[in-house]
C-alpha cells in the first residue's frame, strides 16, 4: 500500500509518497514546490488572490502526482500559513475547489507529534528521553517523550527560518544589531513556551534548515558547529553560500533566521543536536499506513 502526503507550510508545499518496505518506511515519491506563503503573510498578514489560486494550482499537481504514483490515501497538511493568515477560510475554500481532497488544517501539537513520530521512525533511537525539533518558515515545534509511547511535552513556537529572517535580518551579511535582536526574539520565545519537564539525552533535528545545516557542518549540530553555521550563513550571499554546499537558493536566503532558533533550542536543551531523517511527512505517512494495516 501507498500513501501520499502534502504538506503545505511557509515556505513550500512538499509531496511525500510513502510505503512499508522491508526496512520499515520507504520514501518512494518526493517533490517540492516553493511557494513562500510566510512571505506575503509576514509583509501583509493574508494571502493575495494570486497568492491562493497559485497555491491551489500546486498542490492540486501535487495531489493528482500522487494518484499517477498508486496511493490509496492523500493527506493535505496545512501547517503555519493554515495558523498565521487572516483569511484562512479562504485559503481552505481555494485548496477544496474542484476536488474531493482530503484537507487538514492541523495544530502545533499535532505537527510536533507528527514531527517526532516521524523522526523516530526514521532514526535508530534507545535514549529513555528523547526531543524533537522542527524548524519550519513560520513556526518552530518541540516534542519530548519516551521512544516507545507518543510525546509527553509539546510546545510550538510562532516564530520559523523565514519570519526571523524577514523581521530582524534585513541587511546582507546582517549587522550585530540585527543577529542580537533576533536572538532576543527567539530567547523570549523559547522562555514563554515554559521549563521544560523532561532533561532529553538525545535531540533530533527536523526539517529544511536541519537537513541544509548538515551540508555547511556535518550531520551533528553542537554550539560550536551552529555557531560556525551561523557566521557561514551571514557571511555571504545567499546565492554565493547555495553555489557552494548544493543548498537551493531561498533557503540560503532564510538559513540564518533557521540557524538562530537551532542555535538557541540547542542551548535550551543543553544536548548537541543530531539531524533526523525523518519529519512531519514521515509521521503523517506512518500513520496513515498503521491506520491502514489495522
Amino acid at each position: 500500500m501507498r500513501v501520499g502526503v502534502v504538506d503545505l507550510g511557509g515556505n513550500t508545499a512538499r509531496l511525500l509518497v510513502a510505503g512499508f518496505g522491508p526496512g520499515g518506511l520507504e520514501r518512494l515519491v518526493e517533490e517540492r514546490i516553493v511557494l513562500g506563503l510566510g512571505a506575503e503573510i509576514e509583509r501583509t498578514g493574508r494571502l493575495s488572490k494570486a497568492k491562493l489560486s497559485a497555491t491551489a494550482d500546486s498542490v492540486a499537481g501535487l495531489h493528482e502526482q500522487a494518484r499517477h504514483a498508486g496511493c490509496h490515501r492523500v493527506q493535505v497538511l496545512v501547517t503555519s500559513p493554515g495558523r498565521q493568515s487572516a483569511n484562512r477560510a479562504a485559503l481552505e475554500r481555494s485548496l477544496s475547489r474542484g476536488s474531493t481532497k482530503q484537507i487538514r488544517f492541523i495544530s502545533p501539537s499535532e505537527e510536533a507529534r507528527l514531527a517526532y513520530a516521524g523522526a523516530l521512525a526514521c532514526t535508530p533511537v534507545n535514549e529513555e528521553a528523547v526531543a524533537v525539533c522542527d524548524v519550519g518558515g513560520g513556526s518552530t515545534e518541540i516534542a519530548i517523550g519516551s521512544p516507545s509511547d507518543t510525546p509527553a511535552w509539546c510546545r510550538s513556537l510562532d516564530l520559523g527560518s523565514l519570519r526571523i529572517t524577514q523581521r530582524y535580518l534585513r541587511h546582507l551579511p546582517p549587522t550585530k544589531r540585527e543577529l542580537e535582536a533576533a536572538r532576543c526574539a527567539v530567547r523570549e520565545g523559547l522562555a514563554g513556551l515554559g521549563p521544560v519537564p523532561h532533561a532529553p539525552t538525545r535531540v533530533l533535528a527536523s526539517g529544511g534548515t536541519a537537513r541544509s545545516l548538515r551540508k555547511l557542518v556535518g550531520r551533528t549540530l553542537g554550539p560550536r558547529e551552529l555557531e560556525i553555521a551561523l557566521a557561514m550563513a551571514t557571511s555571504t550571499t545567499p546565492r554565493k553560500l547555495a553555489r557552494r554546499y548544493d543548498v537551493p537558493a531561498w533557503r540560503a536566503g532564510v538559513l540564518p533566521g533557521g540557524a538562530l532558533v537551532l542555535a538557541e533550542i540547542q542551548a535550551l536543551l543543553g544536548v548537541p543536536l543530531e539531524v533526523a531523517d525523518g519529519g512531519l511527512r514521515e509521521g503523517a505517512a506512518l500513520t496513515m499506513l498503521s491506520h491502514a494495516a489495522a
